[in-house]
Parts: C-alpha cells; sequence; structure tokens
C-alpha cells in the first residue's frame, strides 16, 4: 500500500501505461467542461459578443439582461438570436410573431424554465411525471386561495392590517425638518404591509397577526431573494455558497411553520388560514413550505415594489394625484353612513364588491406603474420533443432550448405613446394603447401564463392606495422631510432580473389630511 502510494507521488516513476490513462481521463474532462451542444443550422444566429470559453453569456446573468438582449436584437436581421448560458441554448425571440409563439404556444413550458434557470426556486421532483411537478401541485393550492370567497372571508382581517399600518405612520415622530410632517421609505413601509396582507391571504394568521414573527419571516424571505445563485445555472453541479445560504433559509422557514403545525396539532386547534387549508389537503412539510416560498416571491417581490413606485409615481404626476384622491374620497363619501364616522371608518366598512368595483382609476394607476416595474426578460423552455418554428422567419427553437422574450418589447412596444412617461390614461377606452396589437400588454401575464394572483394584488393595491390617499397627503422628500424636486430618474434599472428596491432611498413626506 505504501509502495503504490509513493509511486502515485512521484510522476516520473509511471509507466507509459499509467501515463496514457491519465491523460486520456484529463483530455476527456477538458472536452466534457469545454464541449456545448451545436446548436442547428436553422436555429437564429449566434450572437457571440461576451460569450466565454464555458460560461456562455455571462453578462445576460450579471447586470446586463435587458442590454444585452436588446443589441443582440438589434444585430439579428430576423429579430432572433441564440446565445449560451453554460451548455443551455437560450433563443431569443422578438416582434409579433415571436409574442404569438412565446404567449401563446402550448409546447413551451413556462415552469420548468422558471426552476431551471432560477437556481433556488421551487423544482418538480420528476419533470416527466404530471402528478409529481411542483408546479401543478403549485397552482391547484393556489387558485382556491384566490377565489373571492376567501377574500370576504379575511376581508375585515385586510382592512384592520391596512388601518392599524397606517396608524402607526401617522404616530411616528415628526420629520427634522418640519415639525408638522413625518416621513417614510416607502419601499420599507409599504413593503412590511404587501407581506402582512400577502401572509394573511396565502400564510399564517400566526404569522400575521405577531409583529416579531412577521419580521423575523419576512427578514428570512429577503436574504432568500438576495441569495440567489446563478453559478449553479452554469454549473448545475457546483456546491456554490448561495446555494447553501437557500438552503438555509428555506429550512428556517420550514422550522417556522413545522412549529405552527407542530402546536395545532397538539391543541387540536385548527387555523382558518392559508395554512390550514395546504395541511387539510393533505400537503408534506416541504410541499408547504415551497408553496409558501413560492406564494410570497410572486406576490412580495412585484406587490411589494409596485406599491412604493405607485405612491412615488403620484407625487410626480399632481393630475393623477388628484383623480385617485377625487376617486377616494368619492368612495367615501357615498358610503358614509353618519357624519361622525372617520374615512377610514368608512374604508373599513366597504364589501368586497365595493372594493373590486368602485376604485377603477386606481386599477388604471396599478397597471401603469406594473408597466414601469418588470424589468428584465422572461423566458419558457421547449419539451416538445422537436424544434418549435418561429412563425414564418424559417427559425426554430431547438428541443430542449429556451425562449428568451425581452419584456419591454411588450410593455414599452412602439403602439405606446410618450412610452417612459406614467401615465394611466393611455388605457382609458379612447386610448386603449394596451390593446392596439396581441399580447400588447404582459403586466398581468398573457396568453397562456395570466397572473394567478391578479385579483388579490388588485385588491391589496386597492386598500393600501385607498387608504394612504384617503387619509394622508404626501410629498416626494429627502429624509429630513424636505419637500425636493427628484434629482435623479425614478425609473427602475432595466437590467434587474426582477423588480427590485431602489438602490438609493426614496422618501415621502406625509401628513393627516384635514377632514
Amino acid at each position: 500500500m505504501s509502495a503504490t502510494l509513493s509511486t502515485a507521488l512521484r510522476p516520473q516513476e509511471w509507466s507509459p501505461t499509467v501515463w496514457v490513462s491519465v491523460l486520456t481521463v484529463a483530455a476527456t474532462l477538458l472536452f466534457r467542461l469545454f464541449w456545448r451542444p451545436a446548436l442547428p443550422k436553422n436555429a437564429p444566429m449566434w450572437y457571440k459578443k461576451g460569450d466565454w470559453p464555458i460560461m456562455g453569456a455571462i453578462e445576460w446573468y450579471y447586470g446586463r439582461r435587458a442590454d444585452f438582449t436588446r443589441e443582440a436584437l438589434a444585430a439579428s436581421k430576423t429579430g432572433n438570436f441564440s446565445f449560451y448560458v453554460g451548455k443551455k441554448q437560450l433563443i431569443g425571440i422578438s416582434g409579433v410573431e415571436g409574442r404569438k409563439l412565446f404567449f401563446e404556444s402550448k409546447e413551451l413550458n413556462f415552469p420548468l424554465a422558471f426552476a431551471e434557470l432560477l437556481t433556488g426556486q421551487p423544482q418538480p421532483p420528476s419533470a416527466h411525471r404530471e402528478e409529481d411537478n411542483f408546479a401543478n401541485t403549485f397552482q391547484k393550492a393556489l387558485v382556491p386561495l384566490m377565489k373571492k370567497e376567501n377574500f370576504v372571508k379575511n376581508l375585515d382581517l385586510l382592512t384592520g392590517d391596512t388601518r392599524a399600518a397606517c396608524d402607526v405612520l401617522a404616530a411616528a415622530p415628526p420629520s427634522k425638518a418640519d415639525p408638522d410632517w413625518r416621513v417614510t421609505d416607502p419601499f420599507e413601509s409599504f413593503y412590511e404591509i404587501v407581506y402582512q396582507l400577502t401572509m394573511r391571504t396565502v400564510g399564517a394568521n400566526d404569522i400575521a397577526d405577531d409583529p416579531k414573527l412577521l419580521k423575523h419571516t419576512l427578514s428570512i424571505f429577503d436574504w432568500f431573494e438576495k441569495s440567489d445563485s446563478f453559478a449553479k445555472v452554469i454549473f448545475p453541479w457546483l456546491p456554490t455558497v448561495n446555494h447553501y445560504l437557500r438552503l438555509y433559509y428555506g429550512a428556517k422557514l420550514a422550522f417556522v411553520f413545522r412549529d405552527i403545525i407542530e402546536k395545532r396539532k397538539a391543541t387540536g386547534k385548527k387555523g382558518n388560514d392559508a395554512l390550514q387549508f395546504l395541511i387539510d389537503r393533505g400537503l408534506t412539510l416541504q410541499d408547504i413550505v415551497g408553496f409558501e416560498i413560492g406564494a410570497l416571491f410572486a406576490g412580495q417581490l412585484n406587490s411589494g415594489i409596485n406599491a412604493g413606485y405607485l405612491q412615488v409615481f403620484l407625487t410626480q404626476n399632481p393630475e393623477w394625484m388628484a383623480r385617485l384622491r377625487e376617486e377616494v374620497d368619492g368612495v367615501i363619501a357615498k358610503h358614509r353612513s353618519a357624519p361622525s364616522q372617520s374615512r377610514a371608518d368608512v374604508l373599513g366598512s366597504l364589501t368586497i364588491e365595493e372594493w373590486e368595483g368602485e376604485f377603477p382609476l386606481i386599477d388604471l394607476a396599478l397597471r401603469e406603474t406594473i408597466r414601469f416595474c418588470l424589468p428584465g426578460a422572461t423566458f419558457r423552455k421547449n419539451t416538445s420533443g422537436k424544434d418549435i418554428p418561429i412563425g414564418t422567419s424559417g427559425e426554430v427553437i431547438p428541443d430542449g432550448a429556451y425562449a428568451i422574450y425581452l419584456i419591454e418589447d411588450s410593455l414599452f412596444g412602439d403602439w405606446y405613446t410618450e412610452k417612459w412617461k406614467w401615465n394611466p390614461s393611455r388605457y382609458f377606452e379612447e386610448n386603449a394603447e394596451d390593446k392596439k396589437t396581441p399580447h400588447a400588454y404582459m403586466g398581468w401575464g398573457s396568453g397562456r401564463h395570466p397572473c394567478l394572483g391578479m385579483k388579490f394584488a388588485k385588491l391589496e393595491m386597492a386598500l393600501i392606495t385607498a387608504y394612504w390617499v384617503g387619509l394622508f397627503d404626501f410629498e416626494f422628500s429627502d429624509e429630513a422631510g424636505n419637500h425636493v424636486v427628484p434629482d435623479r430618474s425614478l425609473l427602475m434599472d432595466r437590467n434587474h432580473h426582477s423588480a427590485k428596491k431602489p438602490e438609493k432611498n426614496m422618501y415621502l413626506r406625509y401628513k393627516l389630511r384635514d377632514d
């Protein structure tokens, strides 16, 4: 044994046979490392700028997703292009035919692409067995929770949560610059309100009712979201730090839900919430945690950011600030049953039908805000077992490849007038800019993949905006509470992979309105 080890440590004594074996293994490993599946001849042109050996177009993942896609589309004669991320083949598509294929094809799989291109997301145990597909489990659990009867059941809790959050804002210390005003970072305060409403609707009341547990789980969620591991997309076998951090934070969230579940079992006291619904459906703890992470990702990352930007955009558009204030005041006046009722009292008395039907302008303001808060690109995987033609271009999406669609190709299309201006009037019936071409607006999904949580997202945004606009005057300010004009663009960086909080804090100063 010792002689063999001694020889192994002295390569100069190796026999020719050993050297041949070692070099063969090394050559095989290098070949496997550098090898990529060849694109078929009828795939779109390979955009090679920024392509690195082994890794591929890493800038598409790290910091220049929209810019890279835009540049590649501009270099293509057909409006389609190919590139690699690791060994994965990605096909960028655009235009009318590209949109139609992307949003309408039954052969392009969204959940699988989402799982494989965003490491750390819940993944199906088997991509080929329908009954094992986590996406199906997720959808079947989420759809009942998004029904009207669930909103009706939770409405008093949702309005109570929103009012309580406004009471906390009203009781905040005065600003340094002016004691008549208080100051908040809307991407913190509104983000927290959205989280509570989301937890109330798709999570556990035990968490939504406990401020400490609410902050604790929100912190876990935020760390989980920050610990994405794009290196594992390129090297699926690589044990990256962020991958294990995601496992760690996922486990921390699992412990919270495990403790709640065990407490309910021990006491025999069932909850009246989404968690109990999942337990009664027989979901395992792993599936419950996967569901909660997926539901929170879907709701919190988008609505949490939209809630802040909507109020910021209002401060820069006096016309729409006045429109929304008139709408909210009109609803309050219409439903006030006694002079002694406060604005908050009236809002708390509204029915689900009134919340969903009497704030159309808030809905349009949200629609326009979403247009500005969906950056980057979205994707689907070709799981058809064959190449898929891209319209009449003569090009294809190869079997197993991923179709990539630049979101701004839809949300900032040429059919929008002054498309870089925040202007909800574009959706008025006489303008209808979002209906001028198929899939002209994908803010709520489009085609085969509409947003399952749209009704809830609209409800929570109506709640938050109606209470905020109804109870407070507010302006854009600095941290001290001085009214200021923004010295930089308020628009989100289009290169982000998903909605993000502003890199530099934004502030609103506010005070209670005079009744």
